[in-house]
């Protein structure tokens, strides 16, 4: 593949700086942010001078003076104290057009050291219903996964159930107290046990309430969870046989849940499948020397300067309460050594929310001090939470949770009624305007989430969110299907795409905006920020928009070569629209 403009002129800029006895780094070429002025700027005089103890506008006069002629460059300007503006040839932009016409990725490349990663998102509980704030996990993560998987890398997606701990005790006290003739409560009985489960995803989300809030009020009955969580966590057969029938009910209304959004995992596991590597793993950790009792509690400092009393520093590792129980910190911990034996992974990205972000530097200085992973291999990537118009998180106008799936509701309906009041698909058949109302709303809903900065908080704006104006995902659809409609009357009309001549304005400036394509994706990795993404397919639509607007396509008058090389324009950018929103999770109907 070739070079993008931006390499090719950094490259030509760096030479000068060479030859003037300077560093060559600063010679690096970026992206103006004076585009009025020109598309393309180098900022290193300034930097020179100073090392050099010269005027930076002179060093950029020699600069200049040296590329003068140059066949990749039509025009430089010094501007300000020293910048150096810099505008390419029209051959050297159609030259990169046609090259990311070849490109099936369209100008993006694979990483040079690909590595094998682990990004843990979704976080769902067993026997629970997912609700809002799932969503920003899932979406994020996603997201995260395909572009890391887009650009080489071998990504395993885990979805890490919460299937462990209290909530179980919860459900199965309960369940004992409706049915207590179940053969699970039978202590005597230890194998044989019924293949279906006794359970609903409807009970369960009955029954844990129930006794969660029986628990709060009376001391006997949180006892009884307690001693159903421990006796859980020992072993018993009846009670395990209930675990794994409410993972397998959770997992298939999960799977539901999930492809909802068109999230997808390689890995259903949760904290109960590393139990049977916790009593090992905490001998090792006891033989390291690096825990110690406290209170009955076997801890693992990961911060000297902690100071109880005061509540400053970093915690102590829980790894096994007074009461013998495990908690959040050991399964995590006993999560990793699994995933190092399973997998071996370079890097691991934890999807969740930036709340916990002190559960996960603790677990990570544990982790570093037993030697199984470097620090740098551990990454939190915390998120912010969505909130109503009050600037609270998000709920029912009652006050409640939101099911998730109520949401997903609420936003193909409001996609429908954005349709049927813009009059598209009128004469589409029902099943057809159905589909295109579920990708407008998943488009509106994910594009919302994935644009903002992914560590801060966002206000849930339906109305906003499912407009076909501004920076939304119905306008991304919008561009895209305009495409594939111009497509197919050029089709019709046997005009084929050609060669690619990039002379207007509107037509280069498209080009350019294509060619930001594998710098936006190297970005978003470096960065772990979707919204990255999310910018650069936006100022491709709104930059194809200008195009349409100014350039012809199939118009009468329009020469056949102005038409087939528009008409190739117009392909290559469908498809890196395509591209780019498969990464963010986003499907593009066929027509609108």
């Amino acid at each position: 593949m070739s070079l993008s403009i931006l390499q090719t002129l950094t490259g030509h800029v760096q030479a000068a700086f060479a030859a003037l006895d300077l560093p060559p780094k600063q010679g690096r070429v970026i992206r103006s942010d004076r585009p009025d002025l020109a598309p393309f700027q180098c900022n290193g005089a300034l930097a020179a001078a100073k090392a050099a103890k010269k005027n930076p506008r002179e060093i950029a006069a020699s600069v200049v003076e040296i590329l003068t002629g140059n066949p990749d460059i039509a025009d430089m300007e010094i501007a300000g104290p020293g910048f150096i503006n810099l505008t390419p040839t029209d051959a050297l932009i159609t030259s990169r057009a046609n090259a990311l016409a070849a490109s099936e990725r369209t100008g993006a490349e694979h990483v040079a050291q690909p590595q094998k990663i682990v990004v843990d998102y979704g976080g769902a509980n067993v026997a629970k219903p997912m609700h809002v704030g799932h969503l920003r996990s899932a979406v994020i993560g996603e997201s995260l996964k395909r572009l890391l998987r887009f650009r080489g890398h071998d990504v395993t997606g885990d979805v890490h159930l919460g299937d462990w701990g209290l909530q179980m005790g919860h459900l199965i006290s309960e369940l004992e107290h409706e049915q207590p003739d179940l053969p699970y409560f039978d202590a005597k009985i230890t194998n044989g046990y019924p293949t279906e489960s006794p359970v609903s995803m409807d009970d369960m989300a009955r029954l844990y309430p129930a006794a969660s809030a029986k628990s709060k009020d009376d001391p006997a009955r949180l006892k009884l969870s307690q001693e159903a969580t421990a006796e859980l966590q020992a072993g018993r057969a009846g009670y395990r046989a209930l675990l794994d029938h409410f993972i397998t009910v959770s997992i298939a209304y999960l799977k539901r849940g999930y492809g909802e959004l068109g999230v997808e995992f390689d890995l259903w596991k949760g904290e109960a499948s590393v139990d049977p590597l916790i009593p090992g793993m905490i001998d090792d950790l006891i033989a390291m020397g690096i825990t110690e009792e406290s209170d009955g509690a076997l801890i693992i400092p990961v911060d000297e300067t902690y100071d109880a009393d005061k509540r400053k520093g970093i915690p102590p590792v829980m790894l096994r309460a007074r009461t013998g129980a495990v908690l959040y910190h050991t399964t995590d911990l006993a999560t990793l050594i699994d995933r190092k034996n399973e997998i071996g992974p370079d890097k691991i990205y934890y999807v969740v929310d930036q709340r916990q972000a002190m559960h996960f530097d603790q677990v990570f200085r544990a982790c570093a001090k037993a030697g199984w992973y470097e620090r740098d291999q551990l990454e939190h990537l915390g998120f912010g939470t969505v909130n109503g118009k009050d600037g609270k998180p998000f709920t029912t106008r009652g006050g409640g949770t939101l099911r998730l799936a109520d949401l997903t509701e609420m936003m193909r309906d409001a996609a429908q009624e954005r349709l049927a009041a813009s009059g598209i698909g009128q004469d589409f058949d029902p099943e057809e305007l159905e589909d295109i109302a579920n990708k407008v709303g998943m488009a509106a809903l994910k594009f919302a989430d994935l644009q903002n900065q992914r560590t801060t908080n966002y206000v849930f704006d339906v109305e906003r969110f499912v407009s076909f104006e501004g920076k939304t995902g119905p306008y991304l659809l919008y561009a895209a299907v305009r495409i594939k409609s111009l497509l197919r009357r050029a089709a019709k009309q046997g005009v084929t795409p050609g060669t690619i001549n990039a002379v207007e304005d509107a037509e280069q400036k498209l080009v350019l905006t294509l060619d930001h394509f594998d710098d936006a994706l190297a970005h978003a990795e470096d960065k772990r920020m979707p919204h990255i993404l999310c910018d650069h397919v936006y100022s491709l639509a709104q930059a194809f928009s200008k195009f349409y607007a100014e350039c012809p396509v199939l118009q009468d008058g329009v020469a056949d070569e102005t038409k087939a090389s528009r008409l190739a324009l117009a392909k290559l950018t469908l498809r890196q629209l395509t591209l780019g929103m498969g990464i963010l999770g986003i499907d593009i109907p066929e027509r609108m």
